[in-house]
Order: C-alpha cells, then structure tokens, then sequence
C-alpha cells in the first residue's frame, strides 16, 4: 500500500513543534496542524465527484508525525466512509474495512439482509393477511353475539325484578329462578362456543406469525454476533504497542459496549497509522467540512475536539505512552482569585462570577463558587447556589444563605419571576434587531456536554434577544433567556436554525478564542424576605470590538 505520509507544501523550519502531544478534548490547532488542514482542504476542492457528500458535511483530521529519519510531516483522515468507500489515496485506510466485498461482515450482511427480505415477503403475504382478517372478524362477531345475549339477560333481569314487586305463587317465583339459571348456562355455553372458534383463528395466525418471530429472534442473534466480531477486529494500538479491542476498551464505560461507528472516526485512523508505520505522533487537530446536520451544531472549516460517545475510552488508551497536554479545564487557576461579591445582607448574596470558575465543584479538583462559600459561611443552611453558569461563563450567580431563602428564589426561578440579561459577542451580523428563538434542546448520548436540537426529545427552550451593534462582521447583542437549559444561549445562538452566529469563544459549537464571550450581566428578583424588587448588574468584563 502506498505510504500515506504528505511532506507539507510550504517551509516549516521556522515553526517551533509542541513540547506534548494535543490533549484531544480540548485543544487550540498547532499551527502545524493549521497548515496541514489546509492543505487537505485544498485536496478537497479539487475532489469534484465528492462535492455534494462534502456538502452535506463530514469530519477530517490531521496529524502531524516524524519519520524515525526526523522528517516532519502530516497523515489526514475522514470520519467514517467517504464516497461508499473506506480506502482513498490521500487518507489513512480504516483500522479494520468492514466495506472489504469478501470480508466477513459483507457476507454475513448479506445473510442478514435475506432474512430482512424473508420477513417482509411473509409479512405481506395473502395467507397472513387472509388469516388476520378472518381473526378479526371472527373478534368483532363473537363481541356482537356477546352483547346481544347480555343485553338480553339484562332486559330478562329487569323484567323478572319487576314481577318480584307483586305476589307470586311458589310455582312462578320457581319458574323465574329457572329462567335465570338457564340463562346464565346458556350464556356460558355460548362463551364457551365462541372462545373455541376464536382460538381457532387466532391459533392460524399464530402459526403464520411464529415463523416470522423466529426469523427476527435469529435476526437479532445474527446482528448482536456480527457486531461484537466487528468490533473485536479493531485492534487498537497505543504507543507503547499495547493492543486492545473495541470490547475491551467500552468494558469498564457506563455503555459498557461501543456504540455504533466506534473506531471508525478521524482521530483514532490517524494514531492507528502512526502507530503501525513507527509516524511519532506529534500534534493533532480536526475540522468540520460542509454544512452542519440537523440536530449538532458545526460550522464550515472550525475546528472540533474529538467525540467523546465514541472516542474518548479509545483515544484514552491509544495515547498511553505519549507525553499529552493536561486537560485545561481541570486547571485550578482561580484558587486565588478573590470572589467579587456585588450584594450581601443576611439571607442571600450575589456574586460576579470570573470566566473558567465552575458554580458547584466538577470531576476534578478546581475550586468552584459553592466551595467558597462554604467555606465564607459555615451556618449557611440548605444547597447555597440557586442557579448555576456554565465554567466558560462570566457573570451574576445568586446564592442563598439559608434554606428558606434557596427554595423562596427557586421558585421565582421556576415561575420565571426573575429577569436575567446576558451580553454576548457572536462571529457574524444577526441580521434582525430583535426576536426569539424556540428550539428544544437535550444533551447528545454520544458526546456530552454538548446539546443538540431534537423536536422528538428536546425539553422547550426559549430566548428573547436584541441587537445592541455590529461592527466588523460581529454583533454585541443581550440575550433574555425565558428557560434555563444547558447551553441554551450557546446553541441557539450557534445553530442554522437560530442565529447561525456562535458566540465568540465557543469551543464546542463555534470556534476557540481567549475566552467565551458570555456575560451574565443583569439579574432582578424579589428579596424572599423583605420583598423588595432587587436589581443588581456586572460589567462585562470584555471588549465590545
């Protein structure tokens, strides 16, 4: 096979290379990277047989390695297939081909689409169609039989109840017990008639269906084997040349078994590569080309860090034995940082929170606003933080120092009696002075914390805004959130459907910079005790242009 190494097209002598290898999760693009991703892009132009695939977009990588002669260059791969095909000249081929027309998976595939066909062509056929409509009229018949005796038993009833009112002679108050016994054994032998000629047919349609239950029982036993074999073949490599398979990896995660598509994005071909073709691995990045899909929010040409759904039990093993950036959100870079209080009196306060400051402690260690101050007020009674802003987020927190004080402005929260105003600055011109965006939103199963527009399992999200200005193709705009869901002004400020503009900063639907420029800057509410209409504000602490 030919080497899939691309020496880069312009001189990089003077380009310093990074002392660690990317941190995969979070990571702004080594200018290597940079260059190489352009490069690959420039490729992609020039592929015009692929335009419309690349239209609808699709995720590449990059990975810049160093030959063991010390030669330093790039690998490039695309996420899953590209053009019905795994293999193309200027990418790394997969970890394993499922697509291989003689492979096992092919022709197992294969097996199982008979099966399908099967299944359909007895679901449709004459004889289970005869059989269940003869089923059903045979239910509707017995169910008319049915009432006409009990309404007849019922009419008997009300007519023997009606001549127990006057005097009766022992031979007619016999008679009518008679009638009544009869009746009822009658009634129940005509039960019993129908219920034999019922079965009957349901045992007919019974038969008919058993033979299509078994083929998907075996459907399905085909399937759950086909793609535990599938993933067994992807042995995944790491540098210190440990080998593992997709099973072993998900073993220990929540899942518990990969989830469809595992090790068949960018990040993983490209290490896979290097690993088997002794490529050190030297930075990495991957970009999104084409347009964005329905539910996920991508942007033409930014950069991504990897899934991590699918990637991240992956990358953690394939990046063992290399020296890798720590993982910035775990940096503590606030410990000492004092907490800019805006409000205070003896039931609540307000904080002016700084960007990259959690609101409740995380997986790590970082401080976070709940730990201060309860270290601040040891009597604090109750959970403290009423409301919480995203780490990346600046601005006002309320917090409460006693527990009838927290569920008081709870429920304000909830009876959305309190007004918030966030000032943000998005990568673009928001076209209308001012309007609403309504788009449901829920967290992506595959790459959390990332959110994702479903209408199917989206919890209603709403949000006013109002152009403040734009200058230099950006927009300084206040958003008024009517709900509280994770990301909501992130995403709906981000997506195609919203205001197609991210907000400057936004690594996970836009694109990095110093900072997300986010800013909680107004907030009212009612003071639980007092209530008094309280309005603090927090200037933002960036630059409009």
């Amino acid at each position: 096979m030919e080497s899939k190494f691309h020496t880069f097209a312009q001189p990089i002598q003077s380009i310093p290379l990074p002392e660690r290898f990317t941190y995969p999760f979070h990571y702004t693009p080594h200018p290597l990277c940079v260059i190489a991703a352009e490069e690959t892009q420039a490729y992609l132009k020039e592929r015009t047989e692929w335009r419309e695939e690349l239209q609808a977009g699709k995720m590449f990588g990059v990975l810049v390695v160093r030959t063991p002669a010390g030669e330093v260059g790039y690998l490039a791969a695309f996420s899953g297939n590209l053009a019905g095909k795994n293999v193309h000249p200027f990418f790394v081929p997969p970890i394993y081909d499922l697509l291989q027309p003689d492979g096992f998976f092919r022709q197992e595939e294969e097996r199982i689409n008979e099966i399908n066909a099967r299944i359909r062509t007895l679901q449709a056929s004459p004889a289970l169609e005869d059989a269940r409509s003869r089923l059903q009229s045979t239910i509707e018949y017995c169910d008319f039989v049915l009432q006409a005796a009990k309404d007849l038993m019922k009419k008997r009833k009300e007519e023997r109840d009606r001549l127990r009112q006057f005097p009766l002679t022992e031979e007619e108050t016999t008679l009518l017990i008679k009638e009544s016994q009869h009746m009822k054994a009658a009634h129940k032998l005509t039960k019993k008639s129908l219920r034999s000629i019922l079965e009957e047919d349901q045992a007919k349609v019974d038969r008919l269906e058993q033979e299509i239950e078994q083929l998907k029982q075996e459907r399905k036993r085909r399937s759950a084997a086909l793609q535990r074999k599938l993933f067994e073949q992807f042995r995944i490599l790491n540098a210190r040349g440990e080998v593992k398979d997709l099973c072993e990896l998900f073993a220990p995660t929540y899942q518990g078994a990969p989830p469809a598509g595992a090790g068949e994005c960018a990040a993983p071909k490209l290490l896979q590569y290097a690993y088997q073709h002794q490529l050190e691995p030297i930075a990495m990045a991957e970009f999104w080309w084409g347009d964005s899909p329905k539910t996920e929010i991508r942007h033409h040409g930014y950069y991504y860090p990897a899934c991590k759904g699918k990637c991240e039990p992956i990358l953690h093993h394939m990046l063992q034995g290399l020296r890798v950036d720590e993982n910035p959100l775990l940096a503590d870079s606030h410990r000492e940082t004092k907490l800019d209080i805006l409000y205070e009196d003896d039931y609540l306060l307000v904080i002016n929170k700084p960007e990259g400051m959690l609101s409740v402690p995380g997986k790590g260690d970082a401080d976070s606003v709940y730990q201060r101050l309860s270290i601040l007020y040891p009597e604090a009674t109750g959970p403290i933080i009423v409301h919480r802003l995203d780490m990346a987020t600046s601005g006002l927190l309320l917090a409460a120092k006693t527990k009838e004080a927290h569920q008081n402005l709870q429920a304000q929260f909830k009876n959305r009696t309190i007004q918030k105003r966030y000032i943000a600055l998005l990568e673009g011109e928001v076209p209308q002075d001012e309007g609403e965006i309504r788009l449901p939103l829920c967290p992506d199963p595959l790459d959390r914390p990332r959110q994702i527009v479903s209408e199917e399992f989206g919890k209603p999200a709403l949000t006013r805004y109002r152009v403040l200005e734009r200058t230099s193709g950006k927009t300084l705009i206040a958003f008024y959130p009517q709900t509280g869901r994770t990301h909501q002004l992130r995403v709906h400020a981000a997506h195609p459907l919203g205001l197609h503009c991210p907000i400057l900063g936004d690594e996970l639907y836009g694109r990095k910079a110093e900072r997300l420029y986010l800013h909680a800057e107004y907030l009212a509410f009612t003071h639980p005790i007092t209530f008094e209409r309280i309005e603090i504000r927090a200037k933002i602490p960036f630059s409009q242009h």
